[in-house]
């Protein structure tokens, strides 16, 4: 080298590095320059320093204000068989990461996953929710991450670990077993199985699950439907009372129709006949006879019920009750 090129050469005698949200490793740019010996090294809390040599870590530093010479780079200069007196500066690769926790990550299924359920049967689950972590072990994330990239950030690896969620997902929920009532009715147990789940996938990357949330855990929309009127019935009880419930819905129904009162027969008998309809279908030749009619007087009370509601005109009410009255012998 000519006594030129080394005085153009340019000297690195402060390494530090302030770190963007976002950022989990970021390379010193050293082209065509050499750290000084003597150099101050900074390095600031959540984060790491590690000098590399031909692609392997050499020396790393946590946290502090570091002097570099011999003493503080042992491995480097043993590694680069510098001078005793280590005057000379030396060429590194230096690379600094981030151990900060990077948090308010989402994530949720692209595509349905399958759940074999023990009492639905096969549905088709979505689910969201959000997760966060950081850089654990540098080792791992230096050579199957970063390599020789200039930088990396959340965003450069957010679809894979989206992918690995994915796939824990579609393993642990769909394979586990467990009703999806029972997985719904247990958000916390499920974040903490899919937290479990995912962390092996992380690690290979030197990465760690940090948390892990699972906040909706949702079926399709007919399906979503089918189910509430399976509860609904459950809820009911029986088809008697079903039919009993589906006339008093008649008569709110018919009340607030344009032909007013005038519609609550048809609609009540609407009704029972629906309700007795079911029950000949599932009972078949042993089906119970059909259900008294009700009651006028109970008649009577549900139309006051309507009166106090405003649904029904008092002209309207006292003409209903005389005509329900009437039919008492």
């Amino acid at each position: 080298m000519g006594i030129l090129d080394f005085l153009s050469k340019q000297f690195v005698d402060v390494i530090d590095w302030v770190e963007e949200p976002g950022q989990l490793g970021w390379r010193v740019p050293l082209a065509d320059r050499e750290i000084q010996n003597g150099a101050q090294l900074t390095v600031r809390e959540g984060q790491i320093a590690a000098f590399f040599n031909e692609g392997r870590i050499a020396d790393m530093f946590g946290p502090g204000l570091y002097t570099l010479d011999t003493s503080t780079l042992p491995l480097t200069t043993a590694i680069m068989n510098w001078d005793k007196g280590f005057k000379s500066p030396f060429k590194s690769d230096v690379y600094f990461f981030s151990e900060k926790e990077q948090i308010g990550l989402k994530w949720g299924t692209v595509q349905p996953v399958t759940l074999r359920d023990p009492e639905l049967g096969p549905l088709r689950v979505r689910a969201f929710g959000s997760y966060s972590f950081r850089v654990k072990e540098v080792a791992p994330f230096a050579s199957r991450i970063m390599g020789t990239l200039g930088e990396v950030k959340v965003a450069d690896i957010e679809p894979q670990l989206r992918a690995a969620i994915q796939t824990a997902l579609a393993t642990g929920v769909a394979g586990g077993g467990t009703a999806f009532l029972d997985l719904a009715a247990s958000q916390t147990a499920l974040s903490e199985a899919l937290k479990a789940a995912v962390a092996p996938a992380f690690s290979q990357w030197g990465l760690s699950v940090e948390s892990f949330f699972v906040e909706s855990l949702s079926l399709p929309e007919e399906v979503q439907k089918h189910l509430d009127k399976a509860s609904s019935m459950r809820v009911l009880g029986d088809l008697d009372r079903y039919a009993k419930f589906q006339a008093a819905e008649a008569i709110e129904t018919a009340a607030a129709q344009s032909g007013g009162v005038a519609g609550i027969g048809a609609g009540a008998a609407a009704g029972l006949a629906i309700g007795q309809a079911m029950a000949g279908a599932l009972g078949g030749a042993a089906s119970a006879p059909p259900a008294p009619a009700e009651d006028p007087f109970a008649l009577i009370e549900k139309l006051h019920k309507l009166l106090d509601m405003g649904a029904l005109t008092q002209a309207e009410f006292d003409a209903k009750k005389a005509e329900l009255l009437g039919r008492i012998r």
